[in-house]
């Protein structure tokens, strides 16, 4: 019976003190206490840096069994810079080279320090001007490339950001490497309802979904705010969309694992997204059948 997980992206943010956290909340206390409400969660934090050893093992050890962390591969491991916004085309995605393979050999020996709590590891490509790569097949023979440089015990799903990429030779390479389509909703890119509408998106035994939104809608929604309280509440409705994200998460998940995770910028409050999207997945599940009864009574 396929597992499915739902979560946030990070669970740090200050202004969840109060209308999720309760009044006082110190940064130490809020993962175990986040732990107990939700099953997964997706470690922003990493796509900037890798953690320290010594959090991850905090990590695994203030969450109860069964808990899964996700997180991102930081970009310095697939992009070689800490900036996405200045690529050298000749590191993009070249796990061989020298620099690059000894950086994510060390985060990904990192990552096993949360043990059976390490969830998928996420590849968040930025959008690739030409400059990068001159066109699909470009990105596609060097993304096929690199995730053969990565171990296959590891799962990965993959992230892009150009609308010209989501094609079935994409999926192709996924599936040739065992790593998962991360299905985003983010603004430049077509709802991911709609990307399965056309495409077969499963690439692996699990999917990977992501409610980003629209950040400058948000951002703009929100700006009069005070920090303390800049995201915790919705702000944007987003029914219609997480109807037809309940949709596609039950279809995908009659078959297939899932990681369902949901940002701020999605709505304004990303507790409150995640909660209500797993309602209504839930609420749409077929109702319990009753016992079978045994004939020898």
């Amino acid at each position: 019976m396929p597992t499915l997980r739902f979560g946030t992206s990070s669970w740090s943010e200050k202004s969840w003190v109060g209308p999720f956290y309760p009044a006082g909340t110190k940064p130490a206390a809020m993962l175990p206490f986040y732990a107990q409400h939700f099953d997964t969660v997706e470690v922003d934090s990493t796509y900037y840096r890798s953690p320290s050893w010594d959090m991850l093992r905090r990590w695994h050890d203030v969450t109860p069994p069964g808990f899964v962390l996700a997180s991102k591969m930081p970009t310095e491991c697939f992009l070689g810079s800490d900036d996405p916004r200045q690529l050298d085309p000749e590191q993009v995605l070249c796990g061989d080279h020298q620099r690059l393979g000894s950086v994510i050999s060390a985060h990904l020996a990192g990552i096993t320090q949360l043990k059976a709590k390490a969830g998928p590891v996420v590849i968040q490509l930025p959008w690739m001007h030409r400059d990068t790569f001159a066109g699909r097949e470009a990105f596609l023979r060097r993304l096929d490339e690199y995730l053969g440089y990565l171990p296959r015990d590891v799962r990965i799903a993959v992230e892009v950001r150009n609308r010209e990429y989501l094609h079935d030779e994409l999926l192709d390479v996924l599936r040739k490497h065992g790593a998962a389509l991360v299905l985003s909703e983010v603004r430049g890119m077509p709802p991911p309802a709609d990307v399965a509408d056309q495409l077969n998106v499963l690439t692996t035994g699990w999917f990977y979904a992501r409610l980003i939104g629209d950040r400058s809608k948000v951002e703009r929604l929100t700006k009069d705010r005070p920090p303390a309280e800049r995201f915790g509440s919705v702000v944007l409705d987003q029914s219609a969309s997480l109807g037809r994200w309940a949709h596609l998460v039950r279809t995908l998940a009659s078959s297939a694992d899932g990681f369902v995770y949901a940002n701020n910028h999605y709505a304004g409050y990303g507790v409150e997204t995640i909660r209500q999207l797993r309602a209504l997945v839930e609420a749409a599940q077929d109702p319990p059948q009753p016992p079978t009864t045994d004939p020898q009574g």
